[in-house]
């Protein structure tokens, strides 16, 4: 195909997904209270199927963890079902524990819920005999992860599609601005992290907080895959590069970011 043609292919097949997946101007969610990373996220871990590592020659490789993690390829259920408890749902440690079935349909509405339009706060799905989502996950960890959904969710993600498309220096500055205002609503921002076509990151997390400086912005995130404490993503307003620091799955550096399971975007 010519250059040209190509280019127009492109254009249109972007516009075709943006409409499709109804992406517009951003709305707002205004919430009620700050993001507490010790009461709003799980305490389980995403586990990693491949143990990385760096060789002596410097090279970052792999290998297939022994023995097989029991739950994995979930970042994007997690991360989603943050923001839907967070949203969506309310604990009540005042009232006695239920039966697993009605735990089990009550987790299912909270998740069957909308994460990009969050319910009015008399229709709060109400979780009793817990008094958060650590300390529910706490106490039941098979149920939640049942519930939650399957790792096919992860990879079936409506926004992915966005992932293959170049991310200019000017849409990682606007993504930083448009978290910063969701952060000033108390919103918890659900972000995906890749570097396509490179394979070294395929991820989702939750922004929560952030610190500004002239130099940068510094996100603080809860990472599915590390529950004990939050990891900080970088940006850099001068490279208007996000950054990412060295972990057990990733070797460290530039990573492309944008928003997901939001009003008006993927």
């Amino acid at each position: 195909m010519f250059p040209a043609l190509k280019y127009l292919a492109r254009v249109a097949i972007s516009i075709l997904l943006a409409a499709f997946c109804g992406c517009a101007n951003q709305a707002v969610v205004n919430t009620q209270r700050h993001f507490d990373f010790q009461k709003d996220t799980f305490s389980y871990a995403n586990e990693l199927v491949w143990e990385y590592h760096f060789e002596a020659n410097g090279k970052w490789t792999s290998s297939r963890r022994e023995p097989a993690p029991a739950y994995s390829h979930h970042c994007f259920v997690v991360a989603r079902s943050v923001r839907q408890f967070f949203l969506n749902a309310s604990f009540a440690a005042d009232r006695p524990i239920v039966d697993e079935p009605t735990y089990r349909k009550l987790v299912s509405q909270v998740v069957s819920s909308n994460p990009r339009h969050p319910l009015p706060e008399g229709e709060k799905i109400v979780i009793p005999g817990y008094r958060d989502l650590r300390a529910f996950s706490q106490a039941q960890p098979t149920l939640l992860q049942q519930e939650c959904g399957g790792a096919w969710q992860s990879y079936f993600q409506r926004g992915h599609w966005r992932m293959i498309w170049p991310f200019s220096r000017r849409h990682q500055r606007d993504t930083a601005d448009a978290i910063l205002t969701r952060l000033a609503n108390l919103e918890p921002v659900v972000i995906h992290l890749a570097r396509f076509p490179q394979l070294t990151i395929n991820h989702a997390m939750v922004i929560f907080d952030a610190r500004e400086t002239p130099e940068q912005i510094r996100f603080t995130t809860y990472d599915p895959n590390h529950p004990l404490e939050p990891v900080t993503i970088t940006f850099d307003r001068a490279t208007r590069t996000f950054t990412l620091p060295t972990n057990d799955y990733f070797p460290g550096g530039r990573v492309d970011i944008y928003q997901i399971y939001h009003r008006w975007n993927y």
